[in-house]
């Protein structure tokens, strides 16, 4: 009863229109069409001029855990570019990439963004926004939102993961620019607890302004 409940006061909260018009598993949404009531901005995190900073370890902030894959994961490599293959284990776990290949902080036009360094490692420039960025909520989630920095006409994919580790969906981002990109579950179904964003992007792109919980999914 309280998980019909819950889901009843979902999709009254949530925009009609945004409710309507997904037609898929996880569709791509106006971010202006959701309301969120957390943010994660990494303005909070050591950075330093021209390529950034390196982030070694998965990094923890409140509700969230990024770094570069799942356990059980196997990262490979395109180019310059990583590559995320395998099934996620239980309990689903963040793990970094090693040194000089896990995350990086890049102050960026009177921000600091978080990108993923690729197989080049830190500090080659090569490596900087091509690596994978991995995404572990708390809470499983029914909706979210990020903004992309950089961009320059490449591409993007964001798989979504369930708590069990199986995948929801995969879309495609692109071509790529400055953004910001809005996403929700069909049915504002609360079962996204993570995801993980690769890029084919010739300059690499960078993730801020992460969004979430836009309801009290707690009750």
């Amino acid at each position: 009863m309280r998980v019909l409940a819950l889901t009843l006061a979902l999709l009254c909260t949530a925009p009609l229109g945004a409710q309507t018009s997904c037609t898929r598993t996880i569709c791509e949404v106006p971010q202006s069409s959701l309301s969120f009531t957390r943010l994660i901005d990494f303005n909070d995190v050591t950075s330093s001029l021209g390529i950034g900073s390196r982030i070694d370890e998965v990094l923890v902030r409140d509700g969230v855990v990024f770094g570069e894959r799942f356990a059980g994961q196997v990262r490979e490599a395109s180019g310059d570019f990583d590559v995320i293959t395998g099934t996620p284990l239980l309990p689903l776990t963040v793990l970094d990439g090693g040194p000089g290949q896990t995350l990086g902080a890049m102050h960026l036009l009177g921000t600091i963004v978080l990108h993923g360094h690729g197989n080049r490692s830190y500090p080659r420039v090569e490596a900087v926004g091509e690596g994978a960025v991995a995404v572990l909520f708390e809470r499983d989630q029914p909706t979210l939102g990020f903004d992309i920095r950089g961009g320059e006409q490449g591409y993007a994919s964001v798989q979504f993961l369930r708590r069990d580790g199986s995948e929801i969906d995969t879309l495609t981002l692109g071509p790529l620019a400055e953004d910001s990109y809005g996403f929700m579950r069909q049915g504002m179904q609360p079962d996204i607890a993570g995801f993980i964003l690769l890029n084919t992007d010739p300059q690499g792109i960078a993730l801020d302004n992460l969004r979430f919980e836009g309801f009290d999914l707690m009750g």
